[in-house]
């Protein structure tokens, strides 16, 4: 049987050594991978620095690390990978994140999959970088841009310190930009399951268009 795979996700991927000296834990390539931005929502962004407030910048979260990585890769997936890739977040949801029981987490991971998918509705090997900015009110943006390897390899041969950055920073011109704008904080996003219930109680200020 020929043809194209049920669905495409998002892996991590490393160019370089970078993301193992500018995050907290790296993930390692080839983990499935979720943007993540629930690990934010107990905590105050404006407080972070260093190598934290990298990983709120610009991370994707490794699904079986927890560890971040700066870019993500569409592949497509079977429907047995994609049904692992959840129940492995569910786990991780359960067993080290806070989720009350498996259930909850796995319907908070079924949502966090469905929007990676959402995320990898671009042609197989296409790059996936992310921006998360904190608003004057608290909420929390995301931007993320599509990118061909030459982009990312032109930015990943510049120093540690500027190449790190500079496929998030990288100009619209140099790839496809598209926006997950912060709502009105008063709901989970897009009005589905609330993950910061599950991870640490407070509301979540992100909407996910």
């Amino acid at each position: 049987m020929t043809g194209a795979l049920p669905h495409r996700l998002l892996r991590t991927i490393r160019l370089d050594a970078s993301d193992g000296f500018v995050f907290p834990r790296a993930a390692a390539a080839g983990e499935w991978a979720v943007p993540g931005t629930f690990m934010f929502w107990d905590c105050d962004p404006a407080t972070m620095a260093g190598r934290d407030r990298q990983a709120f910048r610009a991370g994707f979260l490794g699904i079986d690390s927890l560890g971040w990585s700066t870019l993500a890769v569409v592949v497509e997936a079977t429907a047995e990978e994609y049904a692992a890739a959840l129940e492995a977040l569910a786990q991780k949801l359960a067993t080290e994140l806070g989720a009350p029981d498996l259930m909850a987490a796995r319907l908070c991971a079924a949502e966090e999959i469905a929007y990676a998918e959402e995320l990898a509705q671009h042609p197989p090997q296409t790059l996936v970088a992310l921006n998360r900015k904190l608003a004057d009110d608290g909420s929390i943006s995301e931007q993320f841009r599509t990118f061909h390897a030459a982009d990312a390899l032109r930015a990943t041969a510049m120093p540690c310190s500027a190449g790190a950055f500079a496929v998030v920073d990288a100009d619209a011109a140099d790839g496809e930009a598209f926006d997950s704008e912060a709502g009105d904080g008063g709901g989970a996003p897009g009005g589905g399951i609330d993950l910061a219930a599950l991870v640490g109680g407070r509301a979540p200020a992100t909407e996910r268009e």
